[in-house]
């Protein structure tokens, strides 16, 4: 793309829907910049016309633009039910800082600002969205729904995560039960999100994948965004030297040289990191690694590409 997004210049106590406009403006502008095609300031509401309908809905002016056939599509055609289920365990609050901006966030500010940015997406569309965050137990869970001031209060809610919290405050994430629980709430067909690191103390991998495809019951389609610092959690990449490593779920610590654990942590997260895609591909989820210093574009293209497929 040949837009670029300034993310430095956004910090943690801005305002979160302010910011996700001006997000979702830029992103849309460096669609129009680059070289993808089949995206307009109109996604909303026009689908590609195909051969044998009736030729009376079809976009003559928008024809007159882009030499293609678009139909005009209805606003029952656009809504679509989207759930967002946010990871805000501990482990989410990596890497402690003393100041977070969106270029350098946690995973938690990251998957805030995704969400919000996707919001404005939904809002564009005018689709009905619900919020669940959960920790060792599910913090709160809303209905998909439209609307102003619906939309405000899950703003609101997702402001309220990014706020500091105490490295003392040990909440383990509980995927498992809390996604089986969520399943069951989600009544109505709906594109589930979800942003999580997927650590889970003592987790199963197994059950952790059957917990994901109950979500896919009723016809849902479920996009796993695995939130992660590449450079930290993947690569490993700290100095060689002495350090204290301690687990923010359960606050257990040890003191170890780096260099005497990188090669054995690196294949045990590796392992994990492609177990976890391999699975995800046979429940037919969609798994995209979010690496949180990459910034949302890596969030916003590929849902707009799931939702072209979808609608």
């Amino acid at each position: 793309m040949t837009y670029q997004i300034d993310y430095t210049q956004f910090t943690q106590y801005d305002n979160l829907e302010l910011i996700a406009k001006q997000v979702v403006t830029g992103f849309i502008t460096g669609l129009h910049k680059s070289p993808l095609h089949g995206f307009s300031v109109e996604f909303a509401e026009h689908r590609q016309y195909n051969p044998g309908e009736p030729t009376k809905h079809i976009d003559w002016k928008l024809y007159a633009k882009t030499d293609k056939l678009f139909v005009k599509r209805y606003e029952e055609e656009t809504n679509l039910r989207c759930h967002i289920i946010i990871d805000n365990s501990s482990s989410m609050y990596f890497p402690i800082q003393e100041k977070y901006t969106l270029a350098e966030p946690n995973k938690i500010l990251f998957s805030a600002y995704a969400a919000a940015a996707l919001m404005q997406i939904f809002k564009n569309q005018r689709d009905a969205v619900g919020l669940s965050v959960f920790s060792d137990k599910l913090e709160l869970h809303t209905s998909a729904r439209g609307g102003d001031s619906h939309f405000k209060m899950i703003y609101r809610e997702l402001e309220k995560i990014i706020q500091p919290i105490s490295t003392e405050v040990q909440r383990r994430s509980r995927v498992t039960d809390t996604l089986h629980r969520i399943a069951e709430q989600i009544n109505k067909r709906s594109m589930v999100i979800i942003f999580s690191d997927m650590f889970e103390t003592d987790a199963n991998l197994d059950e952790l994948m059957l917990a994901l495809g109950h979500l896919k019951h009723n016809k849902n389609e479920v996009m796993l965004f695995h939130t992660y610092h590449k450079k930290m959690e993947e690569d490993f990449g700290f100095d060689n030297r002495l350090y204290r490593f301690v687990d923010m779920e359960t606050g257990s610590e040890i003191k170890l040289h780096s260099n005497s654990i990188r090669e054995y942590y690196k294949q045990a997260i590796g392992d994990f990191f492609k177990e976890l895609t391999l699975k995800c591909g046979q429940y037919q989820i969609d798994m995209i690694p979010a690496d949180i210093t990459k910034g949302l574009d890596q969030i916003m293209l590929p849902y707009l590409l799931k939702r072209e497929q979808t609608v």
